[in-house]
């Protein structure tokens, strides 16, 4: 069976994998998701192209790197009807996200795409409906006082499966998307092709 590589720097799908008893080898590998987040959006692409996307640029760079494994890539995305956001770039940032989201409901595209030989062999995009409280400006700050900077790495500026949960009201869809990976569509797929043991 070829090795499995996750071409992701995300600790929480590194903990998902391994909570799944999945052994697999993480290569995280650079791409300027601003800039195709930017290309994609000005095509007219929709939030769910975007995090698919996103997920086969990564996997297709970890398969040049490893050509021998079955690569998969993952990326998340939040959007606010067409509007994309993506991990704040400071606490400010992350304050205003927070804002914009507070009192609607979001939604989180979360992407798996698997090469082997070169060739994307499957993929899928797990989506999750985020209903959030409303927030007053002081909620939001007390919530960064204790958040920040753990969540700078997630869009949103949340992490719902901690200190995060107390900002929704409903969650609805598959809980592993909202984590990051649709674990199960995955899993699934490895075991029909026997590269699950």
């Amino acid at each position: 069976m070829p090795d499995l590589v996750l071409a992701s720097a995300s600790e929480t799908r590194r903990r998902m994998l391994e909570s799944a008893g999945i052994a697999f080898e993480a290569l995280p590998v650079r791409i300027d998701e601003e800039s195709v987040r930017a290309s994609l959006e000005a095509e007219g692409a929709g939030p769910r192209d975007v995090a698919d996307a996103l997920g086969e640029f990564k996997a297709l760079k970890a398969q040049e790197k490893r050509p021998s494994a079955i690569v998969v890539g993952s990326d998340q995305v939040l959007a606010l009807g067409r509007q994309v956001f993506g991990k704040p770039p400071s606490r400010e940032a992350a304050a205003e996200q927070l804002a914009a989201l507070a009192g609607r409901t979001h939604h989180l595209y979360s992407s798996a795409v698997l090469y082997h030989e070169g060739q994307p062999a499957w993929r899928t995009v797990g989506v999750a409906r985020m209903s959030m409280h409303a927030l007053s400006a002081a909620e939001i700050d007390a919530y960064l006082d204790v958040a920040w900077p753990g969540v700078a790495s997630s869009v949103g500026a949340y992490h719902a499966e901690a200190y995060g949960a107390r900002l929704f009201s409903r969650i609805e869809g598959d809980w592993f998307s909202v984590l990051g990976l649709p674990l199960l569509e995955l899993c699934s797929f490895l075991r029909l092709r026997g590269w699950l043991t």
